[in-house]
């Protein structure tokens, strides 16, 4: 078993910033992909920006906003989002694939974090 635990989730203020991060912890053999995914009431989760190797991926609605790190020592990845709208209120989750051995993979999914955006 993998688990993944979010923190950094809160209430700001139009314009301003968060900083989310993910730890995975378990057996872990490899991770491959980590990344953030958010849900926002009444719609489908959506992805936010994913991060593998070195390679980043980012939704167009978040690009130039938000950057996605990684920290392959501690398993750990991050979302620092700069700027933030309204609309980018929901919960945040991150997920994680990879190897528990060479020969099993995994796919986790954190419990989410409340990003709120207001004034």
């Amino acid at each position: 078993q993998v688990q993944l635990v979010e923190s950094g989730g809160g209430l700001v203020q139009p314009g301003g910033s968060l900083r989310l991060s993910c730890a995975a912890s378990g057996t872990i053999f490899r991770i491959n992909a980590m990344g953030w995914y958010r849900q926002a009431p009444g719609k489908q989760r959506e992805l936010v920006a994913t991060i593998t190797g070195g390679s980043t991926n980012y939704a167009d609605s978040v690009k130039g906003r938000f950057t996605i790190s990684r920290d392959n020592a501690k398993n750990t990845v991050y979302l620092q989002m700069n700027s933030l709208k309204p609309e980018d209120t929901a919960v945040y989750y991150c997920n994680a694939d990879g190897w528990v051995t060479p020969f099993r993979s995994f796919s986790s999914w954190g419990q989410g974090t409340q990003v709120t955006v207001s004034s």
